[in-house]
This record gives structure tokens, sequence and C-alpha cells, in this order.
């Protein structure tokens, strides 16, 4: 897909079908998140793929949705801010960009795929730390759904470009 096509189309998927995402998809997904480019290519993210059947009420623990456990699978993007970029005038880690980062490459190539992803930030944290056995130093930054779509995009609405674009100045 035209990748100008391919960013106007996905959307946030909030229904799945039972079908199962094949390996050679999910291999696809896992490579875009790896070649994502992470600030002084330091890579420090871990990718957890979760298996949904069978696990659907830990998975609600995380996430109290139906159509969170839809999905044949759910990814947790996680950080590991210790290994981290750090830039030095403020001390600002950027565990939550570089992870951002990798997510958003894992959704796009998902679309491209023809597979549903729903960004999911407002996750229960312990429960997600949990589910994940996350050793001390990793943290879950967020979660997707990864299947087949069983609903049709909404119209979105976005601002003006002129509302969020400066030239040379704020």
């Amino acid at each position: 897909m035209d990748f100008q096509e391919l960013i106007r189309t996905r959307y946030s998927c909030r229904a799945y079908r039972s079908e199962p995402v094949t390996e050679d998809q999910l291999v696809q997904v896992l490579e875009a998140a790896r070649l994502a480019p992470t600030a002084d290519n330091r890579q420090p993210f871990r990718l957890v793929v979760i298996r949904t059947a069978g696990r659907e009420q830990e998975l609600r623990r995380v996430y109290d949705k139906d159509w969170f456990v839809q999905s044949p699978l759910v990814i947790a993007a996680c950080g590991v801010p210790a290994e981290n970029w750090v830039r030095k005038q403020d001390g600002k880690n950027y565990n939550d960009v570089d992870v951002a980062i990798v997510m958003d490459h894992l959704i796009l190539a998902a679309a491209d795929l023809g597979l549903g992803t729903c960004w999911i930030a407002a996750f229960d944290l312990a429960a997600a730390r949990e589910l994940l056995a996350l050793p001390e130093g990793v943290e879950p930054v967020a979660f997707t759904p990864l299947g087949h779509p069983a609903d049709l995009p909404r119209q979105k609405t976005r601002k003006e470009t002129d509302e969020l674009v400066r030239y040379e100045r704020y």
C-alpha cells in the first residue's frame, strides 16, 4: 500500500475476528518494530507477544474491554529506561519516545498487512507488570491487540495543519 494511503486508512480497531494472525504476519510486524529508530540506536525496548486464548480474564485485568481480548494476540511494548539515551542538559530519558516510535512502526506494519491494532495506554500498571512478569527496571508503556478487523473505520477528525504547524518560530 502507498504510505500516504496507509496513514490515511489506519485506524484504532475495536472489534476483531477470531481468525488467527499467521506466523509470517507476526514476524513482519515484529521486524518492523525491530527496525524502528531509537535514540542513539540503543534499542531499549522489549515486546511481549501474548496469545489471548485462555488468558482473557488475566488480560481483562490489564484493560477491561471485551474487544481487547477478541484478537488472537496482544502485544505489550515495554521500555528499559536504564538502557535509554538521556539528554545531558536536563536529564530527560527518552524511554517513552523510543517505545512510541517502535509501537508506531509495529502498528503501521500491521495496517499494511490488513491487520487491526489499537494503541492502549490506559491500562492497569500493576496488573500489566504481574501479567508480563516484568523484571525490575522494565516498564510497560503501551499495549495493542493484533488481529483481523471485524469493524469499519470511523471518520477521522483532525485539526487543520495551520493549527498544528509553525515555521521558524512558535
